[in-house]
């Protein structure tokens, strides 16, 4: 079993921050990405950052400058650091880890709300 515990979404102003944290634990031997995507009303399920567990970073185009992905390899942790945040923003937010327990699998964890909204 394998538990991912997301926290940090809410309710913000345009231009304001949030920092999105998520924790995995459970049956892993190691994780190999861990990423944040995001789904709004009426649009597909998309990746909005993922970092390796070498450091190595991919962005939405959408979010460049303006979010940051970092993880603590000890810690089994992914956070996102959302600054300026817009309208646009406004979505579920979901960490998904692939990770390595046997074989190599993936787990989403169960969404955080972002509202972004004057």
């Amino acid at each position: 079993q394998v538990q991912l515990v997301e926290s940090g979404g809410g309710s913000v102003q345009p231009g304001g921050s949030l920092r999105l944290s998520c924790v995995a634990s459970g049956s892993i031997s190691s994780i190999k990405h861990m990423g944040w995507y995001r789904q709004a009303p009426g649009k597909e399920r998309e990746l909005v950052a993922m970092i390796t567990s070498g450091g190595d970073t991919n962005y939405a185009e959408s979010v460049m400058g303006r979010f940051t992905i970092s993880r603590d390899n000890a810690k089994n942790t992914v956070h996102l650091q959302m600054n300026s945040l817009k309208p646009e923003d406004t979505a579920v937010y979901y960490c998904k880890i692939v990770y390595w327990f046997g074989r190599e699998r993936d787990y989403w964890g169960q969404g955080t709300q972002v509202t972004v909204s004057s």
